[in-house]
């Protein structure tokens, strides 16, 4: 910053109302700093009056670019302790025990040994130690279990060796998950839900079918919706229409039967409540063939508006 012919209050006036040509050269945070600090000494500011402080401060912003709380801050520490400079805190760091051919040294020995567990991993290196004498296991011989799945989880371990696992499915404890036994009873319902199709991104309206599964007794109710608003009401009406006590329901694992709502309804009407097995295609097929054989034959694939 070459501003050397800005000496007194008046120059600097001149200066913000635009009459002065100035050149600019700072980059750095640190550059600014002491820019601001020989400025400060320059125009003698802590002797100045308030109205030329208030000069210089405008100055101040105007060339650095600082807002006038920082500029606050800024000259406040130059009061206190006469120089600007950057605060640094020191951090507080843990010490490192561990180098980085140590966690080199683990991510190769868990792709030798497909990824043991903790002790078992231990163990080895316990063993290449005291038994076989290997010094480069001298520290991870003595490492914990605890911390050796710490180790498994740094950005060094993971930029080695990356362990993927499958998905853990979330288990929803609603229904019980088996193939219904009627045991040659009626009052044991197969559900499903049909949807009638798309046209131009407009639903359809969706049929309910309830099979009896020993009986065969059919009944295929329409809703808009298969909200819990338009369903539940619809649920009700089928369970009171067929001709014997319901016992037990089952439907596969689409969200609009396995909910609370569902759940407590039927828990109200003493129901046994059971849904479809994982890779078992056959807990629901009877109902599943009854929507070929009955809901399409006679209702066709053709869009049904829900209005």
């Amino acid at each position: 910053m070459n501003d050397t012919q800005l000496e007194t209050i008046e120059q600097l006036r001149a200066f913000l109302a635009g009459t002065e040509a100035i050149e600019f050269s700072m980059e750095s945070p640190l550059e600014r700093y002491t820019w601001i600090q020989d400025t400060l000494i320059r125009l003698r500011y802590v002797s100045l009056s308030k109205g030329d402080k208030g000069v210089v401060r405008r100055y101040l912003q105007k060339v650095t670019g600082y807002s006038r709380q920082q500029l606050t801050r800024l000259i406040g520490q130059y009061k206190r302790t006469g120089k600007l400079g950057r605060r640094y805190q020191p951090r507080h760091r843990f010490a490192t025990h561990y180098s980085a051919q140590d966690i080199v040294r683990l991510a190769q020995t868990d792709e030798l040994h497909g990824t043991l567990s903790g002790p078992a991993t231990k163990k080895i290196f316990e063993r290449e130690y005291t038994l076989f004498g290997n010094p480069t296991y001298e520290r991870l011989a003595g490492i914990s279990v605890s911390h050796l799945y710490n180790l498994r989880k740094c950005t060094g371990y993971c930029r080695q060796r990356c362990h993927f696992t499958k998905t853990q499915a979330t288990p929803v404890k609603i229904a019980e998950r088996r193939k219904p036994d009627p045991g040659g009873q009626p009052g044991y319902l197969r559900l499903d839900t049909v949807h009638q199709g798309d046209l131009d991104g407009r639903k359809g309206v969706y049929h309910i079918n309830a099979v009896d599964e020993v009986t065969q007794y059919e009944i295929v109710a329409s809703v808009e919706r298969i909200s819990e608003a338009y369903l539940l009401p619809v649920l009700e009406m089928l369970l009171e229409a067929f001709p014997f006590v319901i016992q037990g329901f089952h439907a596969d694992n689409g969200s609009e039967y396995i909910n609370k709502r569902v759940a407590e309804l039927l828990n109200k009407l003493l129901i046994e409540f059971t849904k479809s097995r994982s890779r078992h295609t056959n807990d629901n097929a009877l109902v599943e063939s009854k929507n070929g054989a009955v809901v399409r034959k006679h209702l066709g694939y053709a869009h049904i508006p829900q209005k």
